[in-house]
C-alpha cells in the first residue's frame, strides 16, 4: 500500500511503509477516518506538518481519501515512529458553519454554489434533484447538515462519500453485490435488535403552537411501539416540512433497529454501499444487507474487516 499527503500549496510526498492502520468508512456523522503508524528514522521530513490531503493506493485502487488532522513524530528506543490521523472529505463540510438562509424554492444548484463549491467537493448524482419549496438553513448549521437535508428531502437517500473522496447524491446506485458463504474467513458474528430509541410517533409543531403535524411509525405501532417525540420548529415551515421533519425522525430512529455485524480476516473484504447475499451455515446466516459502515486495516494480529450491515429493503 502507498500512502501519500499532499501540502497546502501542492507539495506531494510519498510517506515511510505503514505498520499499522485502520481506515473507516460510514455514512454521515461521524465521518471516514484514518489513523496510520510508520517507522521513520530521526530526520523529520518538513511536509509532514504542511500537509493537508491524504490518500492511499493498492494495486492501482484508491482505498482512501481524506483531510489530514493530526501528525505526531515520537521516538524512543525502540526507534522513531510516525503516527496520522484524519477524516473523509466530509470533514470539508462538517467544520465549515453557515450563514442562515431561507429559499422560496431551493434547487441543487443553489445547494452546490453555496455550501459544496466553496470547499472544491467533487460530486455526483445531482441531476437527479428537484427544487424544495421553503427550504431553509438555520443560522450556524454546517454545510453538511445543508446538503444532507435537502438531499433528503429531495428523494429520501443519504448523501455520501466514497474511497475516491466523491460526493454521491443518489443513494447506493455504485454499490457492488457480493455474496458471502461459508467460504469465508470469518472471524466472529454478532446480531442485534433493539426496541429503545425507535419512535412510535412524531409531533411536530411550530413555534407558536399553532400548527402541528403528527407522523406514526405504523409498523412499529403494531408491534407494542411506544415512544412519541414532540418536535418544535423554528419559524413556520407548513405541513409538508412539518411531515419531512417527523418521517425524517422515525426513519434515523429505526434505521439501526436490526444490525448484523461481521468481523473478517483479511482487507477490504466490501466496502460502505456494496449489497450482500449472505448464504452461511455457521452461524445460519442468509438474507440481503446493505454494508451501513466498514472498517478495514492491518494491526498486531494481521488484516481485518468489521463489516456493520442493516437489513434491506
Amino acid at each position: 500500500m502507498e500512502c501519500w499527503i499532499e501540502t497546502w500549496d501542492g507539495r506531494k510526498e510519498r510517506l515511510p511503509q505503514a505498520l499499522e492502520w485502520t481506515f473507516s468508512y460510514g455514512v454521515g456523522t461521524p465521518c471516514d477516518s484514518f489513523t496510520l503508524q510508520c517507522a521513520w528514522g530521526e530526520s523529520r521530513s518538513a511536509l509532514w506538518g504542511e500537509g493537508v490531503t491524504f490518500w492511499a493506493e493498492e494495486g492501482g485502487e484508491r482505498l482512501f481519501t481524506g483531510r489530514l488532522d493530526e501528525v505526531e513524530t515520537s521516538w524512543d528506543a525502540r526507534g522513531g515512529l510516525l503516527t496520522l490521523c484524519g477524516r473523509g472529505m466530509a470533514a470539508l463540510l462538517l467544520d465549515n458553519e453557515t450563514v442562515g438562509a431561507q429559499y422560496q424554492a431551493a434547487v441543487w444548484e443553489d445547494i452546490r454554489r453555496g455550501y459544496v463549491e466553496p470547499y472544491g467537493i467533487r460530486c455526483t448524482g445531482g441531476e437527479s434533484l428537484r427544487a424544495v419549496e421553503g427550504f431553509t438553513v438555520e443560522n450556524g448549521a454546517s454545510a453538511w447538515t445543508a446538503v444532507e437535508t435537502f438531499v433528503h428531502r429531495c428523494n429520501g437517500v443519504e448523501p455520501w462519500f466514497d474511497r475516491q473522496g466523491v460526493l454521491h447524491l443518489d443513494g447506493w446506485r455504485s454499490g457492488t453485490e457480493r455474496t458471502l458463504s461459508g467460504k469465508i474467513p470469518l472471524i466472529s458474528a454478532v446480531w442485534r435488535e433493539k426496541r429503545y430509541g425507535v419512535l412510535s410517533e412524531v409531533l411536530v409543531r411550530d413555534r407558536m403552537g399553532t400548527v402541528s403535524q403528527t407522523v406514526r411509525n405504523e409498523s412499529f405501532v403494531a408491534r407494542g411501539g411506544r415512544c412519541r417525540q414532540v418536535l418544535t420548529l423554528p419559524g413556520t415551515r407548513g405541513y409538508e416540512a412539518m411531515r419531512y421533519s417527523g418521517s425524517y425522525q422515525i426513519g434515523e430512529s429505526a434505521r439501526e433497529q436490526e444490525v448484523l455485524t461481521l468481523r473478517l480476516a483479511g482487507t477490504g473484504a466490501a466496502w460502505v454501499g456494496d449489497r450482500l447475499n449472505l448464504d452461511m451455515l455457521r452461524p445460519r446466516l442468509t438474507g440481503c444487507w446493505r454494508v451501513r459502515a466498514c472498517e478495514t486495516g492491518v494491526g498486531r494480529e494481521g488484516g481485518f474487516t468489521e463489516l456493520k450491515l442493516i437489513r434491506e429493503e
